[in-house]
């Protein structure tokens, strides 16, 4: 049996060889999450936001796509024990990323969850027998595809476990998007693009990629320019647009409604990357092309009326030398189209936030 300590929120084993924290309170951190610390839900937007959202927006944002869990610890045992919600939104996608957490030790990758796809709840034990008592940094990847109801972190007994060292900043990066940022088809969660950007770049990302769903909607936009602190804003939601006549309608008034409340906040706009059945189907390539030229057009637009901090970076070439295997299905990266976004954009990324003061 086991009780939950309320002063300290940690859950105890009957048999103390185990000692189980809650991310719902310290010294284990939850990153990614924008409204976390308010809801104390795993879950990327808030449950009742102030404006009307999509049915479809509202579902998805219950998978927490970019959420992290990190803390310092000297344990010679790390376990995860999860209880799933919902189901998994990307049927052609390892299980791994779709459902699991994944362990990062500093920047070094060190397991997955790995259990049967039609469990909702289980336990892993992601490392024991550990050699030496030097304190490690833990970064564990929420899922990216399905949602999270809890999530507790043991260690053994006689373990510290410490809060994280601390970002360089406290503002965030955040990215709004499709299917591709929010991970489908990392083969785990520390392979979406973003989470790997969060290994290099040392502040908290926050993940609001939607599957086939984000459209560029105004009122994601009045919700996003809620968010505090923001050191950044990445628009990357072109390929989720059905034609280019909406993506010209959404796009403008996507920028117009953010710099309503944050004037100055550089925000980064990146076009698409070539899909594979542009070979056979020259319209696709055609649409893609005309998009391009309207995100050049528009961004360079708004720099001349004044804003100097709206930034364009043309995607063509985010999938690098190995674009033509860079995807699962033409469309979603695997793991090296991801390993390739993440480095086209980096050094883009940096110079962005430099914009910010901040100082990386």
């Amino acid at each position: 049996m086991e009780k939950l300590d309320e002063n300290m929120n940690i859950l105890y084993s009957e048999s103390k060889d185990i000692t189980w924290y809650t991310p719902k309170s310290g010294p284990l951190r939850v990153s990614g999450l924008a409204w976390f610390e308010e809801e104390k839900l795993y879950r990327r937007l808030p449950r009742k936001p102030h404006v009307e959202i999509p049915d479809a927006v509202d579902r998805l944002a219950d998978c927490p796509a970019g959420g992290q869990i990190r803390f310092q610890t000297n344990a010679d045992k790390l376990i995860v024990r999860v209880k799933l919600t919902g189901k998994a939104y990307m049927s052609h996608m390892a299980a791994t990323g779709q459902c699991g957490f994944d362990c990062y030790i500093g920047t070094d990758f060190c397991n997955v969850t790995r259990y049967e796809l039609a469990e909702k709840e289980y336990t892993i034990d992601l490392f024991e027998n550990r050699k030496g008592k030097d304190v490690i940094p833990i970064t564990l990847n929420f899922p990216l595809y399905q949602g999270v109801e809890d999530v507790w972190i043991g260690v053994n007994k006689e373990a510290q476990v410490t809060p994280p060292s601390p970002y360089t900043d406290k503002k965030k990066v955040i990215f709004y998007g499709t299917s591709i940022l929010q991970g489908g088809c990392a083969s785990r969660p520390g392979l979406a693009y973003t989470n790997i950007l969060s290994r290099s770049i040392n502040l908290e990302f926050i993940n609001l990629g939607f599957s086939g769903n984000g459209k560029g909607e105004a009122n994601l936009a009045r919700l996003i320019s809620s968010i505090k602190d923001p050191a950044c804003l990445v628009l990357d939601y072109e390929p989720n647009c059905e034609n280019t006549m909406l993506y010209k309608s959404t796009l403008p008034e996507f920028i117009r409604i953010y710099r309503e409340t944050n004037p100055h906040v550089p925000i980064l706009v990146v076009s698409k990357f070539p899909y594979a059945g542009e070979i056979v189907n020259k319209q696709l390539y055609n649409d893609r092309v005309e998009r391009l030229q309207f995100q050049r057009e528009l961004i360079q637009e708004l720099q001349e009326k004044g804003d100097s901090n709206i930034i364009f970076m043309e995607g063509t070439d985010l999938l690098g030398a190995y674009g033509k295997e860079g995807t699962v299905d033409g469309i979603h990266p695997n793991d090296l189209g991801f390993m390739s976004m993440a480095e086209k954009l980096e050094p883009v990324l940096r110079d962005v936030i430099k914009r910010s003061g901040i100082s990386l």
